[in-house]
């Protein structure tokens, strides 16, 4: 979920993904970090700003079907383009380590994969049954970071499953704990890139919401081929959600709040804004955006992203 400007280490993605064909791969960015970040020392990438010692990434690249790369085995298909997330270091607090051994083997999903170990066989589809020992509509949220939000929502609507999209180690560890002090049993999580979830592990129309709030806005310019959102991501999504599922987004960041909207705006009418209306702008600055969403819990981040006088924005949109 919340993603944050975080310290960027080279991922394994990252070294392993060219920007084309035959090009050399590109080294990790080392993004602007938003004030509430530099304050708490972590640096930009993408799935929910978090504190310092726990800054999970927003586990997506901006990515559709995408060809072979050299890197890859013949035949498998591999994304070129940067991914959106950079990771850090997976070390473990004592506590989160017990969470993760008492239960990653239960809820935490064993994904096969190709290149990387955030990666997706093609072949793997989620059997949703067998995971979660029924058949429910299914919420996910691509960078759960904490976990706080897919949490709260799992305990306060046992009757859903839910799926958290998560690359970062200590993050999922810290959703573990949650889920395991909450005493939800309708939390799984999937500890790979985003785009190939969408693609490869979930089945067509098999969302009924999906989540991305605060992905890593990668203001820079020259980093924005990072960004989630992007023309590409929203094909996948429009290919996971449920005809009426809903595609719940939020941002800190007024520009990219903008190319949000502009992205699903013209998905080629794959979707609808629940809450159409003109843009903000100076003289209107809450015209045009969806009511903060009650299900999603007011985080750390959230609180610091406000007092560092930036304003949230949510965005609703519905698959025709």
């Amino acid at each position: 979920m919340e993603s944050s400007d975080r310290t960027p280490d080279t991922s394994a993605h990252d070294a392993a993904l060219p920007d084309s064909p035959g090009s050399a791969p590109e080294a990790s960015p080392a993004p602007e970090q938003p004030a509430e970040a530099r304050a708490a020392g972590a640096a930009p990438s993408s799935s929910e700003h978090t504190d310092a010692d726990a800054t999970p990434t927003n586990d997506g690249a901006p990515t559709g079907p995408a060809a072979a790369t050299g890197g890859a085995p013949a035949g498998v298909a591999f994304p070129r383009q940067p991914y959106s997330f950079v990771r850090r270091g997976d070390r473990l607090s004592p506590k989160r380590q017990k969470a993760w051994d008492e239960h990653a083997g239960e809820w935490v999903l064993d994904i096969p994969r190709v290149m990387t170990d955030t990666s997706v066989d093609p072949g793997y589809r989620l059997d949703r049954e067998a995971v979660f020992g029924r058949v429910a509509p299914l919420v996910v949220e691509v960078g759960s970071g904490l976990g706080e939000a897919i949490v709260a929502h799992a305990a306060a609507h046992p009757e859903l499953d839910h799926l958290a999209v998560e690359v970062y180690k200590p993050g999922v560890a810290d959703l573990l704990m949650k889920a395991a002090q909450a005493g939800v049993t309708n939390v799984r999580v999937a500890q790979a890139n985003a785009p190939e979830v969408l693609e490869h592990m979930l089945e067509p129309g098999s969302v009924h919401e999906l989540w991305v709030f605060f992905p890593d806005p990668w203001h820079k310019t020259r980093h924005h081929k990072r960004r989630l959102v992007s023309p590409g991501f929203a094909e996948l999504a429009a290919r996971v959600l449920e005809p009426g599922g809903l595609w719940r987004l939020a941002t800190d960041w007024q520009e990219y709040a903008v190319v949000m909207r502009e992205v699903l705006d013209g998905a080629d009418a794959d979707f609808e804004n629940v809450h159409p209306g003109p843009l903000a702008d100076d003289e209107h600055p809450d015209a045009g955006w969806a009511p903060r969403w009650e299900g999603r819990i007011l985080t750390s981040f959230e609180r610091k992203a406000t007092e560092a006088g930036r304003i949230p924005r949510d965005l609703t949109y519905r698959r025709r």
